[in-house]
Formats: structure tokens, C-alpha cells, sequence
């Protein structure tokens, strides 16, 4: 993977700028293979214009830094040692980490995108995003944002794994969304225990919304699917049921204790919610130009 870096040993520059989208999982399946590429998950989630904006500049050690507070990310670092390299990542983002919005996967995948550039690896998109991919894997803390996160849009993740093995399709389509966070969730505690009934109603999810790929079919299959695999809580089902009485269509994020909703669902309901879109493109290095 790495003769390519080897071989463009120049820096390209002092630093550069990556965006990667927030990423909301509506449902899912754990498929563990021999290798953390390999390993992944299939369903379906939304790309969002609310995400991880990373900067990667070169120093002695890596020190990340996201919202002006130095945090330890394991799949960040995971990413610079498989680049061998060290570097300064400085990341801001709206959106809270450990609620289901795939932030830990943006900062991984943003931090592959941006140090590429910096150090001239010469490594392709594909390459980056398998690294990333790996990284979260490893690092226990996602399956499927990154190469959700690569894609954009509404992706319908049918393979799993990273590039050389997933195969994704989509829907095509664009929204406003709103989401509420009332809480975390610990992606390692319920992918790491048994998942075979959330597995299995993953399965009945994405086989929902390949055969009718609307966003209304994808909020229906997300809301049954919470329930099927045993994460629907209480606090995000009275959010549910309150957008649905306003007449309005919510879903919980997997994995968090957030509500997200098509168009005006949740401000229809009463909730002071944040404010988004999908965001069609995937994950890119912002031009300096």
C-alpha cells in the first residue's frame, strides 16, 4: 500500500484542509471478515452538510485537536501510523461526538485525505478511504461511515467492507434534514456484543429499501428497525411519536440517542432541532485556490 508514498517522499505542502460529511446510520448489520478491510456492515444512512472539517500540518508528534480541546482519537492515529507519518490534526465540527453521526470516522477519513496531500504519498482515493475504513475498524469505534462517508448522498451499503470489497448503491435524492441529540451510545459495546438479531433486522431493512428506494421508505425501514434490533429508547421513541402525531416522519441514528427527521419534522413537532441537508458529494480536499 505504502510503496507509492515511499516513492513521492516530497511534501506537497505545509498543510491542507479535508471535509468529510457527518454521517446518520438508519440501520445496519455487522459482518465481521479475517480482515479489518474485509470487516464491515451493510445499510443504509445520509450524508450531511453539517461535518468534519480536518486540518493536517506536519509535526515532530500527533497531536489532535477537535473543537480547540486536545482529544485521543485511536482511529486517527491508527490512519497516520499506517502512512507513517506523524502530524498536527486540528479538526472543528456542529456535530457531538458518540451520538450516531459518524464523527470519528470523518476525523479518520479526513485525516488520511489531508495528510496525503501534505506528505505527497501519492495514494488514491480508494487507497485513503481503505485506510480509514481499517482504522475505524481497529479501532472498535465504526463499520460502515467511512465508505458511506467516501460516497455521500443516501448510500445503500450492499457489500460490506472497504472499496476492493463493499459495493454501494444509493438513492437518488436530496433534503432538508433536522436532528435532536438527546444522548450517546457506545458503538463498541453493541457491535462488539451479540448482533445477530440486529444483523438480521438490518438484512429486512436494506431489503426494504432496495426494492422501493424513496426516503420515506428509508425513514419506515429505519424507525422498524430500531425496534427489531432492541436500540429503540424510550426518550427518542416519545421524539418519534411526537413528529409522527405532528404529522412529520423521524428515525433514531445508529448509534446514538438522536432523532432525525425529512423536512420540518421535528421544528413541526416543538423541538428546537439543528438544522441540515444531505450533502451529494463525498469526502475532498478543499481547494486552497
Amino acid at each position: 500500500m505504502l510503496n507509492a508514498a515511499e516513492s513521492h517522499g516530497e511534501a506537497m505542502s505545509d498543510e491542507a484542509h479535508a471535509f468529510v460529511p457527518g454521517h446518520i446510520t438508519g440501520f445496519f448489520t455487522v459482518d465481521r471478515g479475517d480482515d479489518p478491510i474485509e470487516t464491515g456492515s451493510r445499510g443504509g444512512g445520509l450524508a450531511l452538510s453539517d461535518g468534519v472539517a480536518v486540518t493536517v500540518s506536519r509535526g515532530p508528534e500527533t497531536e489532535i485537536t477537535l473543537n480547540d480541546e486536545e482529544i485521543e482519537v485511536e482511529a486517527v492515529k491508527r490512519v497516520l501510523d499506517a502512512l507513517r507519518t506523524t502530524a498536527t490534526v486540528t479538526a472543528e465540527t456542529p456535530l457531538p461526538l458518540g451520538s450516531g453521526f459518524g464523527v470519528s470516522g470523518g476525523l479518520a477519513l479526513g485525516t488520511a485525505l489531508a495528510a496525503n496531500a501534505v506528505f505527497g504519498h501519492g495514494l488514491s482515493y480508494n487507497e485513503l478511504v481503505t485506510i480509514a475504513h481499517g482504522a475505524e475498524v481497529q479501532a472498535g469505534s465504526g463499520l460502515g461511515d467511512v465508505v458511506a462517508q467516501a460516497r455521500g448522498g443516501v448510500p445503500l451499503r450492499l457489500e460490506p467492507g472497504g472499496p476492493q470489497f463493499n459495493y454501494i448503491d444509493a438513492i437518488p435524492a436530496r433534503s432538508r434534514i433536522e436532528y435532536v441529540t438527546l444522548g450517546e451510545l457506545s458503538t463498541a459495546d453493541v457491535v462488539g456484543g451479540d448482533t445477530e438479531t440486529l444483523t438480521t433486522a438490518g438484512e429486512r431493512a436494506l431489503s426494504t429499501v432496495v426494492k422501493e428506494p424513496t426516503l420515506s421508505t428509508f425513514v419506515q425501514a429505519s424507525r422498524q428497525f430500531s425496534r427489531e434490533a432492541e436500540l429503540l429508547t424510550p426518550d427518542v421513541k416519545a421524539v418519534i411519536d411526537d413528529v409522527a402525531e405532528a404529522g412529520g416522519d423521524a428515525a433514531m441514528a445508529m448509534l446514538g440517542e438522536t432523532v432525525f427527521a425529512l423536512g420540518t419534522g421535528l421544528s413541526d413537532a416543538g423541538y428546537d432541532a439543528n438544522v441540515c441537508a444531505i450533502y451529494p458529494p463525498g469526502a475532498t480536499i478543499e481547494d486552497e485556490g
